[in-house]
């Protein structure tokens, strides 16, 4: 390890060089307080940031341990951390002038959402903090500009780094208040099965967003308030009394007039598996965290899944117990995309009508009369949504708006009234009863378990070192120019976490696909790394951590499904 004046002497050596000799600054240096690490020097002032990290010792941050040492207050205080710094260093950010990135600062930008990011590691043992950033080293055309970095590395970083990674800096009332809401937010997640639940909604929470590309709270959106029929109240650590909505273990479902609320609830449930800063508006909606969102996704590819329990005997004679397809319809799209939930272990499945597949969804009477089940293929997924209940113990939670089908099979019916819920199971079913709640057509045949065993095996193309790995937003990934579109897995929250299923599916090629392991047991693998080793531990040995953040294991297996070049 060298010293900062060793630094600031090597910068005044390569002054006005070739853009390439930043490359000597590769090292660690001993600051006042902290270790300055240049991890990864880019290759001319037009090429994406260098990547630069920060360790502080616990001793010296001083943050107590009562605010990092449980996983979720952790997590919390890693998140703030990273916002503050990210804040600090925003102010500084393109200071110093020049071509290219020159004198860019940059963070990893946090959403609503808190997540387990290589942006900020704190050990839990010893409080030692990691944060990474990027700077764009400063250039005059392609020349070096010492100058200005040293202005970067020597002024406005120490400024930044004292500013919002020490605590006799940090507003101690506001880090105990993240650590408390943490505690609550984990209480209630715990609390749901032994209260029969499976997602609980406070009174007060603010569920509509500003527009659809600001996830922040609407403003003067209309307070959730919960009907008294599901009500409950939990006493929280920290927070004391609070009443809200449960939503019970079975099939629930939410329906109303168009705009009155039901698809901003069903998305609120979605999100809720993660837990949400102060201020969201939705700290205080918790979902199961096995809970995955179910849609229709037309064109996708499905590779040896088993759809035989919501499709069978196709005209083409296609083998519906492991079915394979480039090209997937709404409906065999909608099948596997249930199946492949069951086999990433779900425990709530959440649909909403719109985005999904009408003839997966449902057959009216009338259809069924004319066209007799020994006809269709398709075992409509209302046939299967009690049985799926109450033999595999998933619940679902599905928002309807033009069809009255499910009001038979439902137990629970909520009304969304203009953003606000009402219970009105009873009077749904009453009127449900002056309907016909089937088809003269006989059963299905009884739910069999589907096959979960595929073993996929490695892709030669991904052995080489050379692999190309690039995200584009929350949409795609790409590896070695193969595009993975994951738009419609509607969970994924946050771009890192996209960019973290590239190196996990580039890992599980590489380290853990041999052709007899089923993906159930590598998707554990991985899951495994990420809770030990968080994101970098997917990385094989390199030496720069790029931002990521941990995806949960539905979406692994959610990428891993969509992987055309997947060996299944």
């Amino acid at each position: 390890m060298q010293t900062s004046n060793e630094l600031d002497a090597l910068l005044s050596r390569i002054d006005h060089r070739g853009y390439p000799a930043y490359k000597d600054t590769r090292g660690q240096y001993q600051f006042p307080g902290y270790i300055l690490s240049i991890d990864h020097v880019q290759g001319d002032p037009f090429a994406s940031n260098s990547r630069l990290s920060i360790l502080i010792k616990g001793k010296n941050a001083g943050f107590p341990q009562e605010l990092y040492h449980d996983q979720w207050r952790r997590l919390g205080l890693q998140d703030e951390l990273t916002r503050r710094f990210g804040d600090e260093t925003a102010r500084f950010s393109r200071q110093t002038k020049g071509s290219g990135h020159s004198g860019q600062l940059a963070i990893s930008r946090c959403g609503q959402e808190i997540l387990e990011r290589t942006a900020c590691r704190i050990d839990p043992k010893s409080g030692d903090i990691r944060l990474r950033f990027e700077v764009g080293f400063p250039a005059f055309g392609r020349t070096i500009d010492a100058g200005g970095l040293r202005r970067i590395l020597f002024d406005f970083l120490p400024r930044c780094v004292s500013s919002a990674l020490f605590y006799h800096e940090a507003d101690a009332v506001r880090l105990r208040s993240i650590a408390e809401l943490s505690d609550d937010q984990h209480y209630i997640r715990e609390q749901l099965p032994g209260l029969g639940l499976c997602a609980f909604v406070a009174d007060g929470s603010l569920l509509p967003r500003e527009s659809g590309v600001s996830q922040k709270p609407m403003k003067d959106a209309v307070p959730f308030c919960s009907p008294e029929e599901l009500a409950i109240t939990i006493e929280l650590p920290h927070r004391g009394r609070m009443r809200g909505m449960g939503i019970p273990k079975g099939i629930t479902l939410i329906v109303g007039g168009g705009y009155h609320g039901k698809s901003t609830l069903l998305k609120a449930l979605e999100l809720g598996v993660y837990d949400h800063i102060k201020g969201d508006g939705r700290e205080y909606v918790i979902t199961d965290p096995a809970a995955v969102k179910i849609r229709a996704e037309d064109g996708r590819s499905i590779k040896h899944t088993d759809i035989s329990m919501f499709i069978n005997d196709l005209p083409n004679k296609k083998d519906t117990h492991a079915f394979m397809t480039e090209d997937a319809s709404g409906s065999t799209s909608q099948a596997a995309n249930v199946v492949e939930a069951l086999e990433a272990g779900a425990t709530l499945l959440l649909i909403d009508e719109d985005t999904s597949a009408t003839n997966f969804m449902v057959r009216d009477e009338l259809m069924q009369r004319v066209i007799s089940r020994d006809m269709e293929p398709i075992t409509p997924f209302i046939d299967r949504v009690r049985e799926l209940y109450e033999r595999y113990g998933i619940s679902s939670v599905i928002v309807a708006g033009s069809s009255g089908a499910y009001f038979h099979v439902a137990d629970h019916i909520i009304q969304m009234d203009r953003y606000v819920p009402k219970e009105i199971t009873g009077f749904a079913k009453r009127e449900a009863e002056r309907f016909s709640g089937g088809s003269e057509a006989s059963a299905p045949e009884p739910l069999k378990a589907p096959d979960l065993s595929r073993r996929p095996k490695p892709c030669r193309e991904l052995q080489s070192d050379r692999i190309k790995l690039r995200s584009t937003g929350r949409d795609s990934i790409s590896i070695d120019r193969e595009m993975i579109d994951l738009r419609y897995v509607e969970q994924l929250c946050d771009q890192e976490q996209t960019a973290a299923l590239a190196y996990a599916l580039l890992y599980a090629e590489r380290h853990l696909m041999d052709g007899k392991r089923d993906l159930r047991s590598i998707v554990k693998d991985l899951c495994d790394i990420l809770s030990k080793k968080g994101p970098e531990g997917l990385l094989d040995g390199r030496s720069s951590a790029p931002f990521l953040a941990v995806p949960r294991q539905q979406e692994i297996f959610a990428c891993f499904n969509r992987f055309r070049k997947l060996g299944l």
